[in-house]
């Protein structure tokens, strides 16, 4: 004998073996669009942006979220035939803003850390090191078999 009971907003459903070896009765429900808990993805169904996507990054949030909005909107209801060339001055703020915040904003010629030329420089040596510790080893091969 299953036991339904309800925590806010969730339906827990307990069941029985028996219960999952009939067939099931189910209805699916179709979705409601002003469902405060459905995720959503970055274009809502009524074709507006949800800003709250969470693959936007927290970019709408940040100290630069008015001008990634405004260039984002522009973009996203662009009817040109280029889509977005008549947004150059919203992303060009944006740019402006982001240029004002380095810490959280860095610039693609930026290296990360992991890609500053020490690293590279180290890596080489690595493998010079790599390189003449193979060439000791058959060295002192050729030297245990010519005695």
């Amino acid at each position: 004998m299953s036991s339904v009971r309800q925590e806010g907003k969730d339906t827990i459903i307990f069941v029985t073996k028996e219960d999952h070896a009939a067939p099931s009765t189910a209805e699916l429900v179709e979705e409601d669009p002003n469902d405060p808990f459905e995720e959503r993805g970055l274009i809502l169904p009524n074709g507006e942006i949800n800003w709250n996507c969470p693959c936007l990054g927290g970019m709408a949030s940040g100290p630069c979220g008015t001008e990634f909005k405004d260039a984002f909107s522009c973009f996203h209801y662009s009817k040109e035939e280029v889509k977005g060339s008549d947004c150059l001055e919203q992303f060009r703020s944006m740019q402006e803003c982001m240029q004002r915040y380095p810490e959280l904003y860095p610039q693609e010629d930026d290296k990360s850390p992991s890609e500053t030329p020490k690293d590279s420089e180290s890596t080489d040596a690595l493998d010079e090191n790599s390189t003449s510790a193979s060439d000791q080893d058959s060295d002192t091969k050729q030297a245990n078999t010519e005695s």
